[in-house]
């Protein structure tokens, strides 16, 4: 692992406290070029650790706070007539920034949810017939509540699957809470402040970075069966999509980036394979009456797999 990479994980663990691994995760996304659902109550730092990413690495962030009147135009932008001026002018919307995040992106509509969908696969945006490009550095975190679902519009499948991640965030452990608690109530503001540790372009060269990570054909081949056996499973009644497979090689490869190594081992997809398959795979009724989760299942497909050696 390079120096600047470590100074950067270091920093984010310590203003993250208890969500190693998420924030691993978060980091890995971002360097893999894809995006992150975040389902998790409220009150457990979402918010905190997107900031947090977006000044370590330098970047511009924005928050939209998804509500049921969220109009496209207010996520992409709009063009005005200006008096002034005597012409049309453009004003650029908050996705215009290295990390945007979506915040409750379940409580709009689902023509609103779409207006992500171009900036996403495209790293475009188009208002008014007139196409935009989007930072070379551009990574959506969308949060949903998982406990409040009145008024609520569930993802439709397919905007689901442009997310390379689904994580989870619980409750932290009983000492790690209470360390929240010491860095925020005893430090109060100072707690929060935080300076970039890289340039936004020493970011994208660690992206060049990761994409030489090496992949071997074992391990592309072992990719490959996790994902056809998810097609095969009687537990399973919709498989993953190849954009799966290649969403859990792209992981793969910025895991063992984070973890110091130039090639992909098995344990990388393996650590993967949960977060890159969870929302991208229907269970049968027969499981879900029988109350065993996607995780549990995804465990299972992979455990069932010959790990090439």
């Amino acid at each position: 692992m390079n120096t600047e990479l470590t100074r950067l994980l270091e920093e984010y663990e310590k203003h993250i406290i208890g969500q190693d691994t998420t924030i691993k995760l978060v980091l890995s996304s971002i360097l893999a070029g894809g995006h992150v659902l975040i389902e998790g109550v409220p009150g457990t730092g979402k918010t905190q650790m997107v900031k947090s990413l977006a000044t370590l690495i330098g970047g511009d962030f924005n928050r939209i706070q998804f509500t049921p009147d969220l109009l496209p135009s207010d996520i992409t932008g709009s063009t005005i007539y200006n008096l002034k001026e005597g012409s049309f002018q453009t004003i650029k919307g908050p996705i215009f920034a290295n990390i945007l995040l979506a915040d409750e992106i379940n409580r709009t509509p689902a023509k609103t949810q779409a207006a992500l969908l171009e900036a996403m696969e495209e790293k475009q945006v188009t208002i008014q017939g007139e196409t935009y490009l989007l930072p070379h550095v551009f990574f959506v975190v969308a949060t949903q509540n998982p406990i409040e679902f009145e008024g609520t519009y569930t993802l439709p499948e397919a905007q689901q699957d442009r997310f390379l991640f689904k994580l989870t965030i619980d409750f932290p452990a009983f000492e790690e809470e209470k360390n929240i608690l010491k860095q925020v109530l005893h430090k109060g503001v100072q707690s929060n402040q935080q300076e970039a540790v890289i340039s936004i372009e020493q970011f994208e060269a660690m992206q060049k970075e990761m994409n030489e990570i090496v992949l071997s054909d074992s391990i592309l081949e072992y990719i490959m069966k996790i994902v056809r056996k998810t097609r095969e499973a009687e537990s399973i009644r919709f498989g993953a999509s190849t954009r799966a497979a290649i969403s859990i090689g792209k992981a793969a490869k910025s895991w063992a980036y984070l973890s110091g190594r130039d090639y992909v081992t098995p344990d990388d997809v393996k650590m993967v394979s949960r977060p890159a398959l969870r929302h991208r795979i229907q269970l049968a009724p027969h499981v879900e009456l029988e109350g065993m989760t996607v995780d549990e299942i995804i465990q299972e497909v992979v455990g069932s797999i010959a790990v090439p050696r």
